[in-house]
């Protein structure tokens, strides 16, 4: 059964990726905007923006937030970040830079987003928490393939959604 998940990601550099992940089966994602639909949220403002990802957010069971090279910097990953850690939603992220591209071009591992989120009585970040997981890792190789990536996230990503840090 998949699991209610709102994805996070860059969706201009990583649409590509994340397409393939979503087509694992393995997340109930949540609705994207056709690009029309978008230019008219778009137009509207950060608040319509906002208001989007929270309604879409609302009712997910956890958010993931699939990170590539440039996540961590996006305006609106950061929001859904903070927005899932304010309302307590599992959270956790995916690396995706091993997958390849519309280009069949593999990425660079990009910064953990969870790292520039602090808190005001600690040293600690929420990266300190929020699970990231790398499926390098899984794959069992030295150097894997996008293949081996593909693999491990589809072996792995039902399991992973179900780890998500959730505050108290």
């Amino acid at each position: 059964m998949a699991r209610s998940s709102f994805v996070s990601f860059h969706y201009q550099r990583d649409h590509w990726r994340v397409q393939q992940i979503l087509r694992m089966g393995a997340l109930d994602q949540q609705t994207e905007l056709p690009a029309q639909k978008w230019e008219e949220v778009k137009k509207q403002g950060d608040h319509a923006i906002h208001a989007w990802i929270d309604e879409e957010m609302k009712y997910k069971q956890a958010v993931i937030v699939l990170i590539g090279n440039q996540t961590a910097s996006r305006k609106f990953v950061k929001y859904e970040i903070s927005r899932a850690w304010s309302i307590k939603k599992p959270l956790l992220g995916i690396r995706i830079h091993g997958l390849k591209d519309a280009q069949q071009h593999v990425d660079r591992p990009g910064a953990d987003p969870f790292a520039s989120f602090g808190f005001s009585d600690s040293t600690k970040t929420y990266a300190d928490y929020v699970p990231v997981y790398d499926p390098a890792d899984y794959t069992g190789k030295y150097s894997p393939t996008s293949s081996d990536i593909y693999a491990a996230i589809k072996q792995n990503i039902a399991t992973w959604a179900a780890g998500g840090y959730k505050r108290p």
